[in-house]
């Protein structure tokens, strides 16, 4: 039976085709079972396309386009990776304003693999500390970003992972993460 920590938090995953299907899969069951409900987000509607690693995987409903997506809808926003989910992503407006608006909202980002593109494309990743997969170190670097080769990092309200090989230390950071910030949101309610 889960601890439902999470318990009616929304979460939007934001994907596109070519994201790397275990990178979604098991976060979203992680989350799923601490009681989040996940919105799997894209800049289409209809299906999007998992891989696993260079080969297709399975296809996946999109429950919302960016454009009808709002970050004041959801308390938390995770990313998976795949390279080419990635590199696609982070050059759709709607999705960079989408992280910026969820950071400025101080809500709980999760990052993860070639994902931190898409908050290097938006300007986030100024003066954060983060790890990824290690080809994107130069990039956050070159961002103002501190790089580290670790795990998982968590710096403020991110938390950010490596690769696949991560997920299990990337899914307890994150519902970890997402829960101290859930606690605090839910208290806040009940006092107003």
């Amino acid at each position: 039976m889960p601890d439902e920590e999470l318990k009616g938090m929304k979460i939007a995953i934001l994907v596109t085709d070519d994201f790397e299907q275990i990178e979604m899969t098991e976060p979203r069951e992680a989350l799923r079972n601490e009681g989040a409900v996940t919105f799997l987000i894209a800049p289409h509607s209809g299906q999007v396309q998992g891989f696993n690693h260079d080969r297709k995987a399975k296809a996946f409903e999109a429950d919302l386009t960016l454009s009808e997506a709002d970050p004041e809808d959801f308390d938390a926003v995770m990313l998976p990776g795949g390279v080419i989910n990635a590199d696609k992503l982070r050059m759709v407006p709607e999705a960079r304003r989408f992280v910026i608006q969820m950071d400025e909202l101080d809500k709980p980002i999760a990052v993860i693999c070639h994902a931190l593109w898409l908050l290097v494309s938006a300007g986030l990743a100024g003066g954060r500390t983060m790890t990824s997969y290690y080809t994107l170190k130069d990039d956050i670097r070159n961002a103002g970003g501190r790089w580290l080769d670790r795990d998982g990092v968590v710096d403020r309200n991110w938390i950010s992972s490596r690769n696949p090989r991560d997920l299990p230390v990337f899914n307890r950071l994150m519902v970890g993460l997402f829960a101290r910030y859930w606690g605090g949101a839910e208290k806040q309610r009940r006092v107003a």
